[in-house]
Order: structure tokens, then C-alpha cells, then sequence
């Protein structure tokens, strides 16, 4: 097959949707063995990394990069459709193609076979947390896709679920193929009293990881760490994950640290440090940083909605992410009992072991093929 797929999700470092882009891409030049693909990359702003452009050179398949902004690419595809659709109808990049993957901002016309990725359905279940200029683009989106695409692929059976309530998709149409989650491996004990002593981070800590957003529900662990006993005295929370809109009112002090983007080295050393990760997320799709704690060894305990429990398993304690009551119970309890922070790490280690990115290129292409023939 000859496979088209747009990857430019990846320029949004820090992000859940950039960290399963780029996993997605190793994981098809990893796995691929019969099939062309042709990479699209477009971004004004931000440029692919080299190891990667090499990477897909050295396994001959094409990276086609189009220096436009991502609100010029959402307006071609989103907006101007019958443009756009003659330039995709005329161009060889397009119509020698067997199939083409959208992504998870545009939906481009195309003359060809479409397959999607849905990653989770926030903007109709809690729009108000979501900021507009996504809301527009996500609900034009999600108006071709719906009559385009012939195979959804999603990353859960909570998002199936969510398109099945609120778009009448056919289960016929979907595929629930869960995320990989690959991590970057831990540097040397000296390195890591460098990262911690780099942050200032001197106590236990609590750490929450994710893009500061409404979703993410930030202020709200905030507010419970502030009720908690003495925070200041015996625990710090240390808050990881680039900048997006309404951002907490907290400012950034001894016990609680902002510290906005970080490396996947630096990453590492916080969750394998850390004496829990607390993810009090209003609403996800999959959760990725919820199997990223997890594969570093650190307990977990995170909300009871949407995805979460459904990737978490038996390997998290839960609490309710709209009631500060709940999420201070139940991070009081695995802070002050080392042994069920040990029965978390055990169980969550295996339960990690469940999402990879072989498994997940696998389904991909054996759903592709089916539909193909």
C-alpha cells in the first residue's frame, strides 16, 4: 500500500497529541516492512528534528514539509474545501496514494481513500473548557470527518462510545487501537540530583504532569495541596507541561512550582522521584502521562471519568476530579501509606507493559489492508 499520513501535531512539544504523533512515526519506520509512506509536516513556526527527517530518509519513504501555520492549514482544509479539494484532486503527493491519515486538527478533501484519528471528543463533552479557536476547528473538523472517513481509528472504548453518542458512528467504522507509550530511559543517580537540584526541588513531592489548560483541572489540586496538612513543611507539588490559556492563579513558590516544559530526560527523573503523580483531569481520551508514571515505578492516583479508569485499571487509586473533598482524601491516603504506593507501583508496571507501539502499528495497518481488499 502506498500510505499517506499527516504528522504535524509533532511541532506542539509538550503535548499528548505531539509525544503520540512522533510515537506513531518511529513506530511505522520501526515495523513497516511492504508499505510506502509519504510523511506530510507542515508548520511556519517549527521545524521537524533532523534525527527524524534522516530517519525517515534512511527507510526511503517521503517527508513532504509545508512551511504554512497551522491557521492557514485549518482554513485551507476546514474552510476553503472546494480550493483545496483541486489541488489535492491534481496533485501526484495525493492521488497515487491508497490511503491517507488526517490528523487531529484538519480534515483535507481528498480523492482517495481517508482513515482518522480520534483522540478524544472534549470540545462536545466540556467545550467550555476547551479555547475557541480549537472549539471552531474541531467542530468543522468533525463535519467531514463523519461523512469522510472510512475507518476511525480511536483511543479508547470511552471515546467509541463518545462518537457513537454524539455523532451516530457505526461501531462498524471504528477501531479502538490504544496508544503505545515509549519513554526515555533514566540517566545515572548524579544526573538526576542535577535535575532535581536544577528545579530546587528539596522535599517529596506530588507531581502532576499535562498542557495547562481548563481540562487539565490544575487549579483545582492546587487548591486541595494548599488544604493539605502543612504542605508547606513536608511536601512540595511540582506542575510540569507547556503553557495554554487560562492558566492557574497560583504563582510559583517553594511549595508549589510551575515548571512549564522539560526534556524527556528531565521528565524521567521527576516521575521516578516523585512520591505519587496526581492527573485530575476532567476529561481524557487515553491519559498518556497516567502509563508514563506508571512505567517509571511512580504510585498514581487519578480520576474517575471519561478514559481513565478504563486505562489505569486496578493500578490506580481514583477520585472524583470535580470534588476537592474526594481528591484530598485520596491523596492523603497514598501519601501517608507506603505500602499501597508499593502495591501501586507493582501492578502499574505491568499494566504499562500492555501499550505499545508494535501493537498499536499492527492494528493499523490490518485495518487498512481489510478495508483496502
Amino acid at each position: 500500500m502506498k500510505i499517506g499520513i499527516d504528522i504535524s501535531q509533532i511541532a506542539y512539544k509538550g503535548t499528548g497529541v505531539s509525544r503520540f504523533t512522533e510515537g506513531l512515526v518511529h513506530a511505522i519506520l520501526d515495523n513497516n516492512k511492504l508499505d510506502e509512506w509519504t510523511f506530510f509536516f507542515s508548520s511556519f513556526r517549527n521545524s521537524l528534528e533532523l534525527p527524524l527527517k534522516e530517519k525517515i530518509a534512511a527507510h526511503h519513504h517521503t517527508l513532504v514539509i509545508l512551511p504554512l501555520p497551522p491557521t492557514a492549514l485549518s482554513l485551507l482544509s476546514n474552510d476553503l474545501r472546494f480550493a483545496t479539494r483541486m489541488i489535492t484532486n491534481n496533485l501526484h503527493q495525493f492521488t497515487e496514494l491508497d490511503w491517507f491519515i488526517t490528523s487531529d486538527w484538519i480534515e483535507l478533501p481528498m480523492p482517495i481513500k481517508k482513515a482518522t484519528i480520534v483522540h478524544d471528543l472534549v470540545f462536545k463533552k466540556y467545550p467550555q473548557t476547551v479555547h475557541k479557536t480549537i472549539l471552531r476547528a474541531q467542530m468543522t473538523r468533525f463535519k467531514y470527518l463523519t461523512n469522510e472517513s472510512k475507518i476511525i481509528f480511536t483511543d479508547s472504548q470511552a471515546t467509541t462510545n463518545d462518537l457513537r453518542q454524539e455523532y451516530n458512528i457505526d461501531s462498524s467504522r471504528t477501531v479502538i487501537n490504544y496508544p503505545g507509550v515509549e519513554v526515555t530511559k533514566l540517566r545515572s543517580n548524579a544526573q538526576q540530583i542535577d535535575h532535581l537540584e536544577k528545579f530546587d526541588i528539596t522535599k517529596p513531592y506530588i507531581l502532576s504532569v499535562g498542557k495547562q489548560e481548563p481540562r487539565k483541572n490544575i487549579q483545582k489540586l492546587i487548591t486541595v495541596f494548599q488544604k493539605m496538612a502543612k504542605p508547606t513543611q513536608s511536601l512540595q507539588l511540582i506542575i510540569v507541561g507547556p503553557e495554554g490559556w487560562n492558566m492557574p492563579d497560583e504563582k510559583s513558590n517553594d511549595a508549589i512550582k510551575f515548571i512549564g516544559y522539560v526534556s524527556g530526560e528531565e521528565l524521567a527523573t521527576l516521575y521516578a522521584n516523585a512520591l505519587c503523580f496526581a492527573y485530575p483531569s476532567i476529561y481524557e481520551g487515553f491519559g498518556y502521562p497516567i502509563i508514563e508514571a506508571m512505567k517509571y515505578g511512580c504510585p498514581v492516583a487519578t480520576s474517575n471519568t471519561s478514559s481513565i479508569p478504563e486505562v489505569a485499571g486496578d493500578a490506580a487509586v481514583f477520585f472524583d476530579p470535580h470534588s476537592e473533598q474526594s481528591i484530598q482524601s485520596v491523596l492523603e491516603q497514598l501519601t501517608g501509606s507506603e505500602k499501597l504506593r508499593a502495591e501501586l507501583v507493582e501492578k502499574g508496571l505491568l499494566q504499562a507493559q500492555k501499550f505499545t507501539w508494535k501493537s498499536y502499528y499492527n492494528t493499523l495497518i490490518t485495518s487498512l489492508n481489510e478495508k483496502t481488499s
